[in-house]
């Protein structure tokens, strides 16, 4: 992987665990803080479309149809994600799915997209895969953030944490659009801001069909909620954008699990601020993070 790339990621990484801790802290607003995200975000990156390329070297047809998968899928993830923090602990939720997510695109860009990977940097790859999932499990069995334990309402899913489970299913969407994004600015030359802003217009599309009565609520959550929403709307874009660019210059296989170094910023995040306990055990999963990191960037 170049210096380049390795920069962008690692730069997606402080992004995207900012605006993710922001999204834990308003999870129980849910789809009027989304819907107006969602609007911040075009607003805010619509005026760099033309100074990044535009539309890039896509067809119409080709343009519309990668937004308008990766719209569903990109609000599937995050209304996933929300109901995951609304009910567990962020570090748990976070962890999970962002080990849960690569592991699945990995699988996928060796199998199907052809991609080798170095013998060193698919070691690193595990080694990240393994952190980030131990520090999901990390508090298993514990009280989950609304103070119960471990769901148990089914013989199928004997005492499953709320965060694990909603982590599993959020990691799924996570790798459902990673794969189809990366195909998209890869094989069809989507431009990456272009490609995110068309993603975020779709949204506001979606998050509007879904809002149904909530709609009332708009008009407070944005006088109260503001500085989180511009913020929420600037960097979970941003976030994202670096590692489309970064798809463009190394393998998704070594692009998708180096963006999870963000695990180790929330995991000390809700350690220490949010006091979620087990700090021990948690920053030295974190420690595993980057190992793996140093062994896919050698």
């Amino acid at each position: 992987m170049s210096a380049t790339a390795l920069v962008l990621v690692l730069t997606a990484a402080v992004c995207h665990a900012a605006w993710n801790i922001l999204a834990h802290g308003v999870s129980r607003i849910g789809l009027p803080f989304l819907w107006l995200g969602a609007v911040a975000a075009t607003v805010l990156w619509l005026p760099v479309v033309p100074l990044t390329g535009g539309f890039g070297g896509a067809s119409a047809g080709h343009f519309l149809l990668a937004v308008g998968v990766s719209a569903v899928l990109h609000c599937a993830y995050m209304l996933v994600l929300q109901r995951g923090y609304a009910t567990g602990r962020l570090s748990t939720v976070y962890a999970t799915a962002r080990g849960t997510g690569p592991t699945i695109s990995v699988i996928v860009a060796v199998l199907v997209l052809g991609e080798r990977p170095s013998g060193m940097a698919l070691v690193g790859v595990g080694v990240i895969i393994a952190a980030v999932v131990a520090i999901g499990l990390i508090d298993r069995g514990r009280p989950d953030a609304s103070g119960l334990r471990p769901i148990a309402r089914r013989r199928l899913l004997p005492r499953i944490d709320a965060g694990v489970a909603w982590g599993l299913v959020t990691g799924v969407a996570i790798a459902a659009y990673t794969i189809w994004d990366a195909h998209a600015v890869r094989e069809w030359a989507v431009a990456p801001v272009a490609f995110m802003v068309g993603c975020t217009l779709g949204e506001i599309v979606l998050y509007g069909a879904a809002l149904g009565g909530r709609w009332r609520e708009i008009g407070a959550v944005a006088r109260a909620q503001w500085p989180r929403v511009l913020l929420f709307g600037l960097l979970s874009p941003l976030s994202y954008i670096l590692v489309l660019v970064a798809m463009t210059m190394a393998p998704v296989a070594l692009v998708a699990p180096m963006r999870e170094v963000s695990v180790v910023l929330v995991s000390v995040f809700g350690a220490i601020v949010l006091r979620e306990g087990r700090a021990g055990w948690r920053v030295a999963a974190s420690v595993m993070v980057l190992a793996g990191v140093a062994l896919m960037a050698s």
